[in-house]
């Protein structure tokens, strides 16, 4: 059984990859894919929508003759990594207390 992943979650799970590491669309999915079920027909709006709103910038490097896009994350996308880090704490142990048997409603 999945979850689904919404817009912000996703956003959060890119920018936290590429917080590491530069990376192409391919390497991006794969690491991607370590933790949610993601093609890349469903990563690469993610990354336009990441770029439009400055959180990512490109670049390109050439490989055996083509040449491979990158994507960097930008100081505005540290910064609202940073925010969906936080807020993700908080739903988290939201969700927790609820799944996991914290306090019950009555």
């Amino acid at each position: 059984m999945g979850f689904q992943l919404g817009a912000s979650l996703l956003d959060a799970c890119v920018l936290s990859v590429l917080d590491k590491k530069d990376a192409y669309g391919y390497i991006l999915t794969q690491a991607m894919k370590k933790a949610v079920n993601i093609s890349e027909s469903t990563l690469y709006p993610v990354l336009r929508r990441l770029q439009k709103n400055n959180c990512l910038t490109t670049y390109d490097q050439p490989y055996q003759g083509r040449n491979r896009r990158y994507y960097k994350i930008t100081n505005e996308g540290k910064m609202k990594l940073k925010e969906y880090r936080k807020a993700w704490i908080e739903y988290k142990t939201q969700i927790d207390s609820l799944v996991c048997g914290g306090e019950e409603n009555e």
